[in-house]
Parts: C-alpha cells; sequence; structure tokens
C-alpha cells in the first residue's frame, strides 16, 4: 500500500502504508523518544496531531493490554521509517500496526524520518496531511494538490472538549479527596495518585470551580490536554475561582501549568517546534539539580509577564522556557513537564508526594484557623 506525507509547505514525502486506507490531517510533530510508542499514540494530548518518531525501528515490542494511557489511539496518524510487524515481546498482545488498524489510523513507514525532523525543526511545526491509499491507487497531481488545500485548511479547534471525560466519576481511595480535571487527562496520572491512596475524583474540563468547591476537595489536578491554553478559557476562569479560595492546594501538569499560568496573570506563547520526547533535561532552580523529563508541548509560559508573587522554578536546559511555577503565597505549584512519566523516566514522581504534602500542610492550617 502507497502512502504519503504532504506538508503545508507543499513538501511530500512518499513511502510504504500501513492500516487501512485512509486520508487524515493533522498537525505535524515530532517525538524524540526510542520507546514508549504506544504510551504517544494513546496520550490524549497528541489529539488532532500525526506523530513523526525520531527513532529508526518503531513497534519490535509490539503492544500491551497494560501500557496505554486511554482507551484508544488519539493522534491523526503516525510516521515512522521502519516499521516492525512481527514484535517480540513476552507481554505483546499484537502488532502496533494491527492495533492502529484497528482504530482506523494511518502509519506510514521508510521515510527519513530525521530529514523530516530537521525540516520541521528549521520550518516549525507545520500542518500536513497523511494519506495510505487502496492497493492499485495512484496519487496524481490533483489528488496531491486537494491534500494539500486540506492540510492549510486544518484546525486544532475544541480539541480538549474532545478528550475530556464527559460526566464526573470516581476512583476511591481512603486518603485525602482530590479532584482532577481532565483536560486529556493521562492514566498514568490517576494511578499515581490512587497509589498514594488519593481518593479521586474526575471533573470534566468544563466544570466550574463552584462545581469542585461542592466536592470539598483537599486538593485539585489540573491535568495535561491537547491544544492551546487560550482555547479554553472556561478553565482559566475555573482556576481563578480556585485561587480565590486562598487555601486549595492546585497542581497544575503541561497543559493544566499554562492554565493556572493564564489565571496568575501571565501569558503564553507558540513554540517553533515544542518538545516532544521522553529525554528533556530540565534544571530545577532551587537546587540545582538536572531532570530527564517525559514532555510533549506545543506552547510555554513567557517569563517575562509572570507576577512578582509566581516564581519560576525550572527551566528547560535546552532553550530556556519556563518548566515550572509556584506562587510565593498560595499553595500552587506547577510543572510544564510530565512526572507521571509514561513513556519516560521516572524520577520525577517525587512531585505527587510534594502535592500530596502540600495538601496535609493545607489541612492542618485549615484546622488550626
Amino acid at each position: 500500500m502507497k502512502g504519503f506525507l504532504v506538508l503545508e509547505d507543499g513538501t511530500l514525502f512518499a513511502g510504504e502504508g500501513f492500516g487501512a486506507p485512509a486520508v487524515r490531517a493533522g498537525e505535524v510533530v515530532f517525538n524524540t523518544g526510542m520507546t514508549g510508542y504506544q504510551e504517544v499514540v494513546t496520550d490524549p494530548s497528541y489529539y488532532g496531531q500525526i506523530v513523526v518518531m525520531t527513532y529508526p525501528l518503531i513497534g519490535n515490542y509490539g503492544v500491551t493490554a497494560g501500557d496505554g494511557e486511554s482507551r484508544r489511539p488519539w493522534i491523526r496518524g503516525l510516521v515512522v521509517k521502519e516499521l516492525c510487524d512481527r514484535p517480540s515481546h513476552w507481554q505483546a498482545v499484537g502488532s502496533l500496526s494491527d492495533y492502529l488498524a484497528g482504530h482506523r489510523v494511518p502509519v506510514l513507514a521508510g521515510l527519513d524520518t530525521r530529514a523530516l525532523t530537521r525540516h520541521l525543526r528549521s520550518h516549525g511545526t507545520m500542518r500536513g496531511v497523511i494519506a495510505t491509499l487502496k492497493e492499485g491507487e495512484v496519487a496524481g497531481p490533483e489528488q496531491v494538490a486537494a491534500w494539500l488545500e486540506m492540510a492549510r485548511s486544518f484546525r486544532l479547534d475544541g480539541a480538549v472538549r474532545r478528550v475530556s471525560t464527559a460526566s464526573a466519576y470516581r476512583v476511591p481511595g481512603h486518603g485525602p479527596r482530590v479532584v482532577a480535571v481532565d483536560f486529556g487527562a493521562k492514566e498514568n496520572i490517576l494511578r499515581e495518585l490512587t497509589a498514594r491512596g488519593c481518593d479521586v475524583t474526575v471533573v470534566p474540563a468544563w466544570a466550574t470551580a463552584e462545581e469542585i468547591l461542592a466536592l470539598r476537595p483537599d486538593g485539585v489536578v489540573l491535568t495535561n490536554g491537547p491544544g492551546a491554553p487560550t482555547d479554553v478559557p472556561e478553565a482559566v476562569e475555573m482556576v481563578r475561582g480556585l485561587l480565590a479560595h486562598g487555601r486549595l492546594p492546585l497542581f497544575g501538569i503541561c497543559l493544566g501549568h499554562q492554565i493556572a499560568a493564564l489565571a496568575l496573570g501571565a501569558s503564553i506563547y507558540k513554540l517553533p517546534y515544542g518538545h516532544r520526547g521522553a529525554n528533556h533535561p530540565v534544571k530545577e532552580l532551587d537546587t540545582g539539580r538536572i531532570h530527564i523529563t517525559s514532555q510533549n508541548h506545543g506552547y510555554a509560559v513567557a517569563a517575562e509577564s509572570l507576577p512578582p508573587e509566581v516564581a519560576v522554578t525550572h527551566v528547560s536546559l535546552h532553550d530556556g522556557t519556563v518548566e515550572g511555577l509556584a506562587h510565593r503565597r498560595l499553595p500552587l505549584f506547577t510543572v510544564q513537564f510530565h512526572p507521571e512519566a509514561c513513556p519516560g523516566p521516572q524520577e520525577n514522581r517525587y512531585l505527587f508526594d510534594r502535592f500530596l504534602a502540600l495538601m496535609a500542610r493545607a489541612a492542618v492550617s485549615t484546622r488550626s484557623a
């Protein structure tokens, strides 16, 4: 099966297509992770994106029953250099190509993905179309022109509403009550919370501050999710309402970090090609420690726009962008990277322990008030 990738600047890549014949438009981004492709394709933060994997061999350990970060893949397409269709792993329940084909996600193989990545690094993230054709079908100039127009007209609107839970649900525990606002939450965020005994209630992205406070939480987690934080102004207003409470601990992750920054009065800007991978070095300013982090985001907080009461706690060693914030007075801290990893290093899970400690201090303060 023939396959093609057309970028909005008119660049055309050809390769071998896998899965069901399909044509999908999306934002073309690259991920530098060597492993963790199943977690990537099932991460709701990748909604609307065509993901290019820079590591040359993808699919060699197949897919497993427990490695997904949600119930289905969210990517619009996958581009790899070499796709292994005969995986070898004792936990594998099938191949990556069969898994994606079952969800009608097109896969394009046989490209020089590192050359494609250099193109994206030079020209910035682009919109594009991935197309896998029926056997014997040929793509002529008119077809390619139609794909190019499709790419240029693609818009990533309403992404958070498409991936968020439609209604609230509870993951019971015996510890502190935590509300997780689902902007596109990865399952491992919930697993990290429940592993620490938290009684978690997951609410939709459009929940109001009043609805959240009515649940009487000990703390709130603002989760990851796709798209730009400016696309969910109602979430920014919700966070402002929670901040007005004054004593409720808040922990923001990725998109949640950006939404919290907007609520605090900061501004956001789009990165040329984003940070996506499991090997991004981040410096914690208080300790000087360097953490290797898992990341997936296309926007960043403008450090110069932060109010004086908000401190930068972490910075990227790649480009100096803001990777963490903490309020000097309110019980709020956020990180741009993924402390729950999956895929990626596990050294940043301590941030969940920090959140539990923050809730414990807030509880003591409330009782003594």
